[in-house]
């Protein structure tokens, strides 16, 4: 049984990744900023087998995830949790600009920080795995105009920092993917995907990683996307 733990399981596609991963009967970490506002985490977790969901608060998870593993190694990590707005470069706000990049890049790069020392101890044989979330917004090559400025930007910053990750710790999986647009409370009702089946994919590229995928950009069916 793997361990995972993935960033913003309350809701969307975060919650459906949990499902899927005790599905796949494994072990998962999902950590919501409010896990008393997840109603539908937590029937997840009591629907599911014992010890299989443990729902985490995020700002406690390091010591709380610990005290869990008993010395296990953490084989995936998923940073799934992000926040996102319509805005231009001539209607940019400045306090809104530094709340995208905390959410988006800083809270990763902190969640990796924490989890290093338990995804070092992994034992799954191609080595552990870290998925950042991303965006085809955050991609220069694919050229999406001048809409949703601070989010692309945080995604393009995203995409860097996960590059600079592979090249530091060659010995862990790291890549990052666009999920598609998703019918979430982010994507909305007009978008083309069904929240389960990007999931499915995704899960399925995720759990599938080699030492050949680190360091890349992925849309969720594997597609190799422009930076």
């Amino acid at each position: 049984m793997y361990t995972w733990l993935v960033t913003g399981t309350s809701r969307g596609m975060g919650l459906e990744l949990a499902r899927q991963i005790v599905a796949g009967g494994d072990m998962v970490f999902a950590t919501a900023r409010s896990p008393s506002a997840a109603p539908a985490l937590h029937k997840l977790a009591s629907d599911s087998p014992p010890g299989h969901v443990h729902i985490i608060q995020l700002d406690a998870a390091v010591r709380s995830v610990d005290a869990l593993l008993l010395n296990r190694g953490l084989d995936y990590l998923v940073n799934n949790a992000a926040r996102s707005g319509m805005d231009f470069p001539s209607t940019m706000d400045p306090t809104t600009f530094l709340d995208t990049m905390k959410a988006n890049v800083v809270g990763p790069a902190l969640v990796f920080q924490a989890f290093l020392p338990a995804l070092e101890r992994s034992t799954r044989p191609e080595g552990p795995v870290v998925l950042n979330t991303s965006s085809s917004l955050g991609s220069i090559g694919i050229d999406y105009g001048a809409k949703v400025t601070s989010y692309s930007i945080s995604k393009t910053a995203l995409n860097m920092l996960t590059y600079k990750q592979s090249k530091e710790k060659p010995n862990i999986i790291f890549f990052v993917m666009d999920p598609g647009w998703v019918k979430t409370d982010m994507g909305g009702e007009g978008a083309e995907l069904e929240i389960p089946f990007t999931v499915e994919q995704q899960y399925k590229q995720i759990t599938g990683a080699t030492r050949k995928d680190s360091g890349t950009f992925k849309r969720y069916n594997g597609e190799i996307l422009p930076w």
